[in-house]
């Protein structure tokens, strides 16, 4: 069987398990405005940019990318 099916499958089934996970901990993490994100706010202008939830996202998928790999050894 060629490996892009399976490669599709399982994205998909953590693409889910990612989704229920955000919507059953958006309650508890406020991802998307934790500290150090960089707000700027003016009379008529909002200015958001969330750089350490960028940061977060960016070590955990790093650390999952990692295990995964390593599990297909």
């Amino acid at each position: 069987m060629n490996q892009f099916p399976k490669l599709l499958i399982f994205a998909g089934i953590v693409l889910i398990v990612v989704g229920l996970l955000w919507m059953a901990g958006g309650r508890f993490l406020n991802l998307g405005r934790l500290p150090g994100d960089i707000v700027v706010e003016k009379e008529n202008f909002k200015f958001y940019f969330p750089i350490v939830t960028c940061i977060l996202i960016s070590v955990v998928l790093s650390l999952a990318f990692s295990l995964f790999r390593w599990l297909n050894r």
